[in-house]
């Protein structure tokens, strides 16, 4: 009797780990994800640049991840260190995060960003380029 309950028991824990596993190799990698611009431009002044997340294998938004780091320059015109406060603002629409700054120049814009996924390693990365018209 005992060795039918140790076989049982084995049995349980060999399942439980080849289950366990095949759902880790289920999971998306970092690079399926991406940040892609709501708008390709925005006003010069006080803007709100609204960007998506994606999960780039079926297109759905990507909601709660956790955007750690945020830089907006005008890299794009050769101007890096001209750089801008940058504020996270409350977005209703999942897997749309935005952003409020002022934009003192018209002129290309990049925003640079860093996020966590909800169940995934690593970090998505993204350099979006955006125009600021007068």
């Amino acid at each position: 009797m005992k060795s039918f309950n140790c076989a049982c028991a084995l049995r349980a824990a060999l399942i439980a780990v080849s289950l366990t596993g095949s759902a880790t190799l289920a999971r998306a990698e970092i690079k399926d994800y991406e940040f892609q611009l709501v708008d390709q431009t925005v006003k010069k002044g006080d803007a709100v640049i609204s960007v998506r997340l994606v999960h780039k294998p079926d297109g759905k938004p990507v909601p709660d991840a956790v955007i750690f780091a945020t830089r907006l320059d005008m890299a794009p015109d050769g101007m890096q260190e001209m750089a801008t406060k940058i504020a996270p603002m409350p977005s209703t629409e999942p897997g749309v995060y935005k952003f409020k700054a002022t934009l003192s120049m018209a002129g290309g814009w990049q925003l640079s960003l860093g996020a966590k996924v909800q169940g995934e390693t690593g970090t998505v990365e993204s350099k979006l380029v955006l125009k600021a018209t007068p």
